[in-house]
């Protein structure tokens, strides 16, 4: 198989240089082109409508990449792609003259430029019958084989660039809706008032969520700094600040595990609504992901492997306590942490090592809960253990005013009517503190002392936000894993002698 390569690679290496010898370069700075291959497409069928004039279809120029080259002695016909679709190119040599001399050193996977005019084959297809050939990258490597179908995962995730190569019409449209649903939470945001806003990255307290942080070292300053795990303490400040509506789309980081719902790095809306609470925040997360579902698809309902999910208002609503117990037989209000550890042990979890009661119900939410929640539904009031920023519910001793929003089993959006309270919030972090002195091993909230200075200068009610996009871009467009909604996921570093010799390196299982 190497020296298989080793051939295929010699060869195009030879063409490359038979290219240069001939005045050729193989990699020019600017091609122009008149249209793409779709619009060409569309103006050969006005014209022939008779909505355009012949001449019209004259003096055209197209590019993209050879993905077949059939050839017939005088005559070759060549396949092209642009991210518009494909279209075929028709190579005469009455019509090139020298410049058919060109196709013997053209492979398939080259960027080839084409001027000629729009026709119509004999088999019917719309074709550009070309005047001029340019090369304008010359391929060095050879696509995979039977590229027209790259199914080897491990090869798709890992070379994302032969996946949309191989696969155009099956991964671009993911990436395509992609931008359209970030695009649509822009305008439906903007629109009602929130202003847009960019937060630290390199942070020096990793707040806001319960997750272990990238750690790195800022050398100017030499200081120790994180990756941001949330971008919620920033964007309440600007609250505090006098902001009434922000919001912010970007990249957070959690160094955790990795399965079909995780990513290291993902993309995540957070927005904050001063004077609003949760259910406001309720109100609004319906109508943000029913408008954008019916944009970026057609419609509020999309189909999800045998489920049809309807995101149409109104979402079902039920009870953390209540959906538990109803579930498991565990009345939180009944249980100390004791009863509720052998509870969960009875019940399948693992209890080995040590946790905080807000860590078990968060065990027992995932395993018992969030499974059956198909269409979308928000679950309510969550216990305060496990929302140390989250205001007291009004008459629930013990319960915090917050939702969660699940479809299909997942996890896909998070409010609170946000703490502002500074001294409550001081005592808050303080027993999170505590919580991670007892349990080592757990993740909590850490204690930022400037974010509780700015909240000491008043800050008001507010509804706070946060979507996890990669996975509202699962749902709507039916992907399973979050990796193929990610153009670049995580993955394990290939080893660098087996990476240097095109093999598959040592992989072992990825991090569950």
């Amino acid at each position: 198989m190497a020296d298989r390569e080793d051939t295929l690679l010699s060869n195009r290496a030879a063409k490359l240089e038979r290219l240069r010898a001939n005045g050729i370069d193989p990699y020019p700075a600017r091609f122009h082109r008149t249209c793409d291959a779709a619009t060409a497409t569309q103006l050969f069928e006005t014209v022939e409508r008779g909505e355009q004039h012949e001449d019209k279809l004259e003096n055209l120029s197209l590019a993209g990449r050879v993905v077949s080259m059939r050839t017939m002695g005088k005559a070759a016909f060549l396949d092209l792609r642009d991210a518009s679709g494909g279209i075929q190119a028709l190579l005469r040599q009455n019509n090139l003259q020298e410049g058919f001399d060109l196709l013997k050193d053209l492979d398939i996977g080259d960027h080839l430029g084409v001027r000629g005019n729009l026709i119509r084959t004999r088999t019917g297809e719309i074709t550009i019958d070309a005047l001029e050939l340019t090369v304008t990258s010359k391929g060095m490597r050879p696509l995979p084989e039977k590229f027209h179908g790259l199914r080897d995962v491990e090869t798709r995730y890992r070379q994302r660039y032969l996946d949309l190569i191989s696969n155009q019409e099956e991964i671009m449209p993911v990436f395509a809706l992609r931008s359209k649903v970030i695009g649509g939470i822009r305008r439906f945001l903007d629109d009602r008032g929130f202003l847009e806003v960019d937060t630290p990255i390199l942070v020096p307290v990793a707040a806001g969520a319960h997750a272990k942080p990238f750690v790195t070292h800022h050398n100017a300053l030499d200081q120790q700094l994180y990756l941001r795990i949330a971008t919620e303490l920033y964007l309440k400040r600007l609250i505090i600040g006098g902001f009434d509506k922000v919001y912010e789309i970007g990249r957070v980081f959690r160094n955790e595990g990795i399965d079909q719902d995780h990513n290291p790095e993902f993309t995540l809306l957070e927005s904050y609504e001063a004077y609003a609470d949760y259910n406001d925040v309720m109100d609004m997360v319906e109508q943000m992901i029913s408008t954008i579902a019916i944009n970026v698809t057609g419609s509020a309902q999309v189909t999800v492997g045998e489920n049809v999910i309807d995101f149409s208002p109104p979402w079902k609503q039920i009870s953390l306590h209540d959906e538990l117990e109803q579930r498991t037989g565990i009345d939180l209000d009944s249980m100390d942490d004791d009863a509720l550890r052998r509870r969960a042990t009875e019940l399948g979890i693992d209890t080995v090592v040590l946790e905080s009661r807000g860590r078990l119900i968060d065990k027992l939410l995932s395993s018992y809960v969030e499974p059956h929640l198909i269409q979308p539904t928000f679950v309510l009031d969550y216990p305060v253990e496990m929302s140390p920023l989250a205001k007291a519910k009004p008459g629930a001793p013990g319960y915090v005013e917050r939702f969660e929003a699940f479809s299909c089993g997942m996890e896909i959006a998070n409010s609170f009517s946000e703490l502002n309270d500074p001294k409550v919030q001081r005592d808050r972090f303080d027993t999170q503190e505590e919580i991670r002195d007892l349990y080592q091993d757990e993740e909590v909230d850490r204690k930022d002392e400037d974010f509780l200075t700015a909240m000491e200068y008043g800050m008001p009610p507010t509804g706070g936000l946060g979507i996890g996009i990669d996975r509202l871009v699962m749902l709507l467009s039916g992907q399973p894993s979050i990796r193929d909604v990610l153009l670049f996921p995580q993955m394990r570093t290939l080893r660098d002698d087996a990476a240097a010799a095109g093999g598959p390196g040592e992989e072992g299982p990825e991090q569950e």
